[in-house]
């Protein structure tokens, strides 16, 4: 049996309760794997045909996602495991397929539901969406 080894890890961040759940998963993983986790929040709310008036909000925005990765990077280093952070904005789900296209991660570990404004029977939409559209393992974590 041919078995691909783990040494990127992908976690998508919003903030909630369930994506530090999936940190906490990607963590135990790691260190079985002696991998690195790349934790990923995209900003969906600021599209850039917004006026300069949108500059307060752009700037909020990305100093909570800082905070909220910089919790992720204290988190993961407590537990000796090296965490590389990334900001971006666009369309969450085609933002996180595409980062996952461009960076080679081996796995994505996710969170059942975020604070996405869709709510969905079982999971979110995102992870519904990774399910259906990543070539490579999603692990979800409820």
């Amino acid at each position: 049996m041919l078995r691909a080894k783990i040494r990127k890890i992908l976690v998508p961040l919003d903030g909630s309760k369930s994506s530090f759940k999936a940190l906490d998963e990607a963590i135990y993983l790691a260190r079985q794997c002696n991998a690195t986790i790349t934790g990923l929040h995209v900003i969906s709310m600021y599209p850039r045909k917004w006026s300069d008036l949108a500059n307060p909000l752009k700037t909020r925005l990305f100093k909570d996602a800082d905070v909220m990765m910089d919790k992720a990077e204290v988190i993961s280093a407590q537990k000796g495991i090296v965490f590389h952070k990334k900001v971006i904005y666009g369309d969450t789900k085609s933002g996180i397929i595409d980062f996952v296209k461009q960076h080679r991660f081996d796995i994505v570990v996710m969170g059942a539901r975020g604070f996405g404004p869709v709510k969905e029977l079982f999971l979110g939409s995102v992870s519904t969406a990774m399910l259906h559209r990543s070539k490579i393992p999603v692990l979800v974590v409820k």
